[in-house]
């Protein structure tokens, strides 16, 4: 625990991830002070921030400890406990965003509800407590049907595309509450990064190509290509619509399928996103100023974009943990790209880093941010 006395602002982060971490850089040049609760004094945030506090972000106790001092409450993750968060705005803790908005990236039900009550575009669904449900379901909308964690899951994992009442039995046994989802078609997976101040201001950064692989982005396009304008701009109002109506303060990432009728949500996350990585260099103002300048209140910052094409790639662990070794080739092959390390043990298929190259032609700029990523994760040329 650190003995000085800050003198700007202090933002307390619960959770020191990677995206606690890449907040630091921000904070350092708006004068904020960052405190980050980690769980252990070497995860990725707790490596180069001075003000971690080590905690259990589940332990309320915990949690008012860290909150002594600081100007604003956010977080790295949506797993706090909703009635700690509640708790601690009744001790008078700014927390942003508050449990009312917070619950809806954390409830996966709760936030098909609202989202549905408002009319925003979803694919069926239903809260399923076994395999009788999912199968009255599937004869009403078909198979196959998305089942899915209604709390926790990411990078893929909680969700079960179900083509049979056998593969729904397989799902259940995983002994977690799920909802049923209709399978949506679509053409490709959209995001859109939006921010909220607690005054009402919005922003919304242009709508990105997501590239997965096994549940995981690996790949970033911004803008996404071929997008026709007004496509993007209803993308773009839905999800600054969700940011009001869900009273968001922060950042709101909205992950969207393009389908052939339109735009469907698929999911939301209330904190800076892999999505908006491509904006540390790609925007006007990074995603995670951005978020900074949302829970403090103050004015939010351009999110137009600093060349007509950026493209982030994710750099997923391989068998080799000396990625530093490989730096030289990469910065003399293309002194362009812009290499972001979050202080993580290597290993395969964890998310580690990403790479980012900005320029005028997709393929072009594609090409090179691949390039480096396949060179630093397995030592082997694209």
């Amino acid at each position: 625990m650190s003995s000085y006395s800050p003198i700007g602002p202090v933002v307390g982060v619960v959770g020191a991830g990677q995206l606690a971490r890449m907040t630091q850089q921000p904070a350092i040049a708006l004068g904020v002070e960052l405190r980050v609760l980690a769980a252990a004094p070497g995860e990725s945030a707790a490596r180069v921030i001075v003000d971690t506090r080590i905690g259990d972000y589940r332990d309320l106790a915990d949690l008012r400890a860290f909150a002594q001092g600081c100007d604003v409450i956010t977080f790295d993750h949506e797993h706090v406990p909703t009635e700690h968060i509640r708790a601690l705005a009744a001790d008078g803790v700014a927390v942003r965003p508050g449990a009312d908005a917070l619950v809806h990236a954390q409830d996966k039900a709760l936030m098909r509800e609202r989202l549905t009550s408002f009319g925003a575009p979803c694919p069926a669904w239903a809260r399923v407590s076994g395999v009788e449900d999912v199968t009255r379901f599937a004869a009403e909308h078909g198979w196959p049907v998305v089942l899915k964690t209604i709390r926790g899951g990411y990078d893929g994992r909680g969700v079960w595309v179900c083509h049979s009442a056998a593969d729904a039995e397989a799902a259940f046994a995983s002994g977690v509450p799920l909802l049923a989802e209709a399978f949506v078609p679509f053409e490709r997976e959209l995001a859109v990064l939006v921010a909220r101040s607690p005054h009402g201001q919005g922003v919304s950064y242009p709508v990105v190509e997501t590239v997965q692989r096994d549940g995981i982005c690996v790949e970033v396009l911004a803008p996404a290509p071929g997008l026709d304008p007004e496509d993007a701009a209803q993308a773009q109002r839905i999800a600054l619509e969700i940011a009001h109506e869900l009273g968001v303060t922060g950042l709101l990432a909205v992950e969207m399928f393009q389908t052939a009728g339109g735009m469907v949500v698929n999911e939301l996350a209330m904190r800076p996103h892999n999505s908006g990585h491509w904006t540390i260099e790609g925007a006007g103002t990074s995603q995670f100023e951005q978020h900074l300048r949302a829970v403090l209140d103050l004015p939010l910052g351009s999110p137009a974009m600093t060349a007509p094409v950026v493209v982030m790639v994710n750099l997923l662990g391989g068998d080799d943990p000396d990625l530093f070794k490989r730096y030289e080739h990469v910065m003399a092959h293309d002194p362009g790209v812009k290499l972001h390390f979050y202080g993580k043990e290597v290993r395969p298929g964890r998310k580690i880093g990403h790479v980012t190259a900005l320029g005028d032609d997709l393929e072009t700029v594609r090409a090179r941010a691949r390039h480096a990523a396949v060179y630093l994760t397995t030592g082997e040329y694209s």
